[in-house]
């Protein structure tokens, strides 16, 4: 079974500067790379004889409006079975150009997962065969997951205050 050590190394060892922000949430392996390297890496943690990350297990993205320039941020979960280790990447990208090159290609598990994150964060992934709305309406000219809307409406006045630690 490999470490998260080891296939630091080997990453780093092949990509160098172009991985950064190397992590271990919860044991979790994250890192961050920049998109034009997406598919490069992906296909090698891939095809790799040892590591072996043969399985997409998650396609998702999360919006940090303080974050200027990289607003957003498409996160992969990769799954090795033969190690029984996972392993996270993060692609930050400015909310005014959410562009981020497909995996259908790499895995074909990513065309429904890549639907639904552009759905909700309004992530455009070039070279997708069919991106279009999953699971909300096609009119919806927002992206409902992207925090731009305030979380309440400050203009009500039926909540009092001291009952919700104002």
């Amino acid at each position: 079974m490999l470490s998260n050590q080891e296939i630091v190394e080997e990453i780093a060892s092949q990509f160098g500067n172009k991985v950064v922000d190397f992590e271990e949430p919860f044991d979790l392996l994250t890192f961050t790379c920049q998109t034009e390297n997406l598919i490069s890496i992906v296909e090698y943690l891939r095809d790799h004889e040892k590591l072996r990350f043969r399985f997409l297990t998650d396609i998702t993205a999360f919006h940090n409006p303080a974050n200027t320039g990289n607003e957003l941020c498409s996160v992969y979960h990769l799954h090795s079975f033969e190690n029984g280790i996972r392993l996270r990447i993060k692609v930050f990208i400015p909310i005014y150009n959410p562009l981020v090159p497909s995996l259908t290609n790499v895995y074909a598990s990513a065309n429904w997962m890549e639907r639904e994150t552009y759905d909700f964060y309004g992530i455009q992934y070039t070279g997708h065969p069919n991106l279009k709305r999953i699971l909300n309406l096609d009119e919806m000219d927002y992206f409902p997951m992207r925090k731009e809307y305030p979380l309440e409406d400050a203009t009500r006045n039926d909540k009092l205050d001291p009952l919700f630690g104002r």
